[in-house]
């Protein structure tokens, strides 16, 4: 049993964590076993998702003033609380991949930009890029008309050039 202090300090922590989460996810977690919830743990420290089994009630108080506020009616049951701190996709991803291999792990809430998805949208939002991927596509995006307008530039002397070489292939030939 938590103390009043305790129980405030544990508000207070998912309460800040959620503050700065990109998205969260919920995931009904009975039947694991204490190894796979340890496996789970280690799993979601090396991809910096914070990873928290807290009292729903205490999880509602904590979430009463993030963009997560629209997970508090869903939270029942013996719920872990997965957030993402530094990539959209993070926590969705650790959660997916547990769940793959432990059937008792069950996505019930998923909640990315203040919005409540349903749990089958897990897998789109583990797919989401990491924030290197993100930028490389970005790269990639703004790289494409440069380098379009170069050949464009680059093709008229790329035509006189194969034109020359034609003409000498004829002569040689001839």
């Amino acid at each position: 049993m938590l103390t009043l202090a305790e129980k405030q300090t544990v508000v207070a922590e998912v309460a800040a964590v959620a503050a700065r989460a990109h998205s969260a996810v919920a995931a009904e977690y009975a039947g694991l076993t204490v190894a796979q919830m340890t496996e789970l743990r280690k799993a979601a420290r090396q991809s910096g998702v914070y990873l928290r089994v807290v009292k729903n009630t205490l999880a509602r108080r904590a979430l009463e003033n993030t963009p997560f506020a629209c997970m508090s009616d869903g939270l029942t049951g013996p719920l872990v609380l997965a957030f993402s701190e530094q990539e959209p996709g993070s926590a969705a991803r650790v959660v997916s991949e547990f769940a793959r291999n432990n059937e008792k792990l069950k996505v019930r809430l998923i909640s990315i930009g203040g919005k409540l998805l349903a749990p089958a949208a897990i897998e789109q939002v583990a797919r989401l890029p990491t924030r290197l991927e993100a930028l490389g596509m970005l790269a990639g995006v703004l790289k494409a008309p440069i380098a379009r307008f170069v050949r464009t530039l680059n093709e008229p002397h790329a035509k006189l050039v194969r034109a020359m070489a034609a003409v000498r292939d004829q002569k040689q030939a001839a």
